[in-house]
């Protein structure tokens, strides 16, 4: 069922205001894959699908306003929050790939509406891509993955040099001993450094749902440290207008003003997509569903 930590759960904080889905497993080539269910499954499913090294309950509040319409599935990718992670700490963009197929498959989704932010978008446009049949709406939160700038410099490289450093970085993260923090409150000063627009009530949040206590009392987050290594393959891949291309649905790409993130709008990757608006939000990092709660909400709505 793939490795997984002898550890467990950080205790719940009692929350009256956000309400807690259900909880539920399922199996893709042997692993052990987690997502909530957020109740109502007589409405039209809606996929939320979180980034790298996140988890699934990233999307508490968004899934706390949509339940009454949709049928809210927020899984946690392999590797990350309650999934098992890869035996081999290998995470290729197809292996996600397959267990977003998998879920649609096993719960009988399709057709689904799907949003994903970073990671998880770029997982699911590929998806997209691949069955368009399976999907009617699809909203990515800066999920095209690296701009044609960074793409055009990897192409540059070698192959044989890349899978020269991929192995060494390989070799780092197995040398590593992920970093451990002596209280859920250090590991909460940890979250709010990485995304300072976060108020001290959501990063908290996050950070309960993304911890695991170890046996000597202290935390470390819920992600396998080699999702940090991306996969040489797909390293070398060219642009993927080819799935984006294949995208039959009305599908919106979300960017945040301040973030670092190449808009698409402008570096030309939008002019690949068949029926597809780019809407660029001020105010906003890579996290704009964070950082612009309500007016995402409120695009999202519309778009839905």
């Amino acid at each position: 069922m793939g490795m997984r930590r002898t550890t467990a759960v950080v205790p719940p904080e009692n929350d009256e205001s956000m309400l807690e889905p259900a909880s539920y497993f399922f199996l893709s080539q042997r692993q052990r894959l987690h997502y909530v269910d957020w109740g109502n499954p007589d409405a039209p499913p809606l996929i939320l699908l979180h980034g790298g090294r996140d988890h699934c309950r990233n999307w508490d509040w968004i899934a706390s306003e949509l339940r009454k319409d949709w049928h809210v599935i927020a899984p946690d990718l392999r590797g990350h929050g309650d999934s098992a992670w890869s035996p081999d700490g290998a995470y290729s963009m197809i292996s996600y790939v397959y267990d977003l197929a998998e879920l649609v498959r096993q719960l009988g989704l399709a057709p689904v509406r799907i949003v994903a932010h970073s990671l998880g978008g770029n997982i699911a446009l590929r998806y997209a891509g691949l069955f368009p049949e399976e999907v009617t709406k699809l909203v990515a939160i800066e999920g095209l993955g690296p701009s044609p700038d960074k793409v055009a410099e990897n192409l540059s490289t070698p192959l044989v040099d890349h899978l020269r450093s991929w192995i060494e970085k390989r070799r780092d993260v197995a040398a590593r001993t992920p970093r451990r923090y002596p209280s859920v409150e250090a590991a909460l000063d940890r979250m709010r450094e990485e995304n300072p627009r976060l108020d001290e009530a959501r990063a908290r949040h996050l950070t309960r749902h993304g911890l695991l206590r170890h046996e000597d009392g202290t935390f470390g987050w819920k992600f396998d440290n080699y999702v940090r290594t991306i996969q040489i393959m797909d390293l070398h891949l060219t642009l993927p207008a080819e799935f984006w291309s294949r995208i039959a649905c009305p599908t919106l790409l979300i960017y945040g003003v301040e973030s670092w993130a190449s808009n698409p709008a402008l570096d030309g990757r939008a002019d690949h997509f068949a029926n597809a608006r780019v809407v660029t939000v001020e105010g906003a990092g890579h996290w704009v569903h964070h950082d612009r709660e309500e007016l995402f909400i409120e695009e999202l709505r519309a778009f839905l």
